[in-house]
């Protein structure tokens, strides 16, 4: 759809102020008066915090997502209809809405140059569905149309979970609940690195959660939470063009090759990234098994526990004895061939 009609950007990114978008903004928050309407029910709101999470379920249920700037009032109608179409199919599919002004490094990863944009997300596989603002002709086909095939798209995949109901959107005390329980789900001593996490300085937040982990080496939350910020302090805002350029253009490179793995972790390709790693190694570049080794030890420390989204990952916490086992069975493999 997206290809058919000029792109008519709500808010870009260019970097020029956009008198137009100054004119629609509002001040209210999502839920208040005036302002844009609330998550609640099966819409909830992304960060750069929760994005790996979010993309992870789309391996359980699929997921529409919104790229918007939830303070520019000629989103709110779009919003507003995707939220109700989305609710009214019970779990079948959950919208994300992502906040491209405050995320910016998502909007860079998914190519976005301005709001809104449209994407579907099944098995961690992004799809384009509109960027710019929609006819009204547009908006109603996407209701009637294009969500529920995604629905049907998901099914044929297999990909035929619920996603989890957060409450009544339109409840202010479930809204209030929400953010507070969010909050308070941090630990006292995760509270600076979060904190560091949120304002974007990853490298801070992986230091002060490398400090927690100093006091705790059995706290798996922090040794997760560490991770995703040595990612993201690495890759966030990198060019995923010219880093998928470079890798391409220089095979032989394992610094190229960590760095689109990353690109690959931040779009929730994880089963990529390992994959790309260990048939790096398994192509000949014994030399190299150290680096990839120890990126690939970052790596399966992100997902969750009782994440299965990727084949690769192995069953049992001991990831050093299995990774080294599993490398060196890739290479051997690869090195067998004629």
């Amino acid at each position: 759809m997206a290809g058919q009609r000029p792109f008519n950007p709500g808010v870009s990114l260019a970097g020029a102020v956009d008198l137009e978008a100054l004119k629609h903004q509002v001040k209210a928050e999502p839920g208040q008066a005036g302002g844009a309407p609330a998550a609640g029910g099966y819409v909830i709101d992304t960060t750069e915090n929760t994005f790996q999470a979010m993309v992870q379920t789309s391996a359980t249920f699929p997921i529409l997502l919104l790229l918007w700037v939830p303070t520019d009032d000629r989103l709110f109608d779009m919003a507003r209809q995707l939220g109700d179409a989305v609710n009214q199919l019970n779990g079948q599919i959950q919208l994300s809405r992502i906040d491209i002004a405050s995320n910016p490094s998502i909007a860079q990863a998914f190519q976005v140059q301005g709001a809104p944009a449209l994407f579907a997300l099944i098995n961690g596989r992004p799809m384009p569905i509109l960027q710019g603002l929609p006819s009204a002709e547009e908006m109603q086909q996407i209701v009637d149309t294009v969500i529920p095939n995604l629905v049907a798209a998901a099914q044929q995949a297999g990909v035929t979970g619920s996603a989890p109901y957060s409450g009544d959107p339109n409840s202010d005390a479930a809204n209030s609940a929400s953010a507070a329980g969010a909050q308070e789900q941090v630990p006292p001593e995760h509270q600076e690195a979060y904190m560091l996490a949120q304002q974007g300085d990853y490298a801070g937040a992986a230091a002060a959660y490398e400090k927690v982990l100093e006091a705790d080496p059995n706290d798996a939350r922090a040794a997760r939470e560490r991770a995703k910020a040595l990612l993201l302090a690495r890759s966030a805002n990198a060019n995923v063009r010219e880093v998928r350029a470079a890798a391409a253009g220089n095979p032989d490179d394992v610094e190229a090759q960590l760095a689109v793995a990353d690109i690959d972790m931040i779009g929730g390709q994880i089963q990529d990234a390992f994959d790309r790693l260990l048939d790096f190694v398994a192509a000949g570049h014994k030399a190299d098994i150290e680096p990839v080794r120890k990126r690939l030890l970052e790596y399966f420390t992100i997902p969750e526990p009782t994440d299965e989204s990727f084949e690769a990952r192995p069953p049992s916490p001991r990831h050093a004895h299995v990774l080294d086992s599993f490398i060196d069975f890739r290479y051997r493999l690869g090195t067998a061939q004629p």
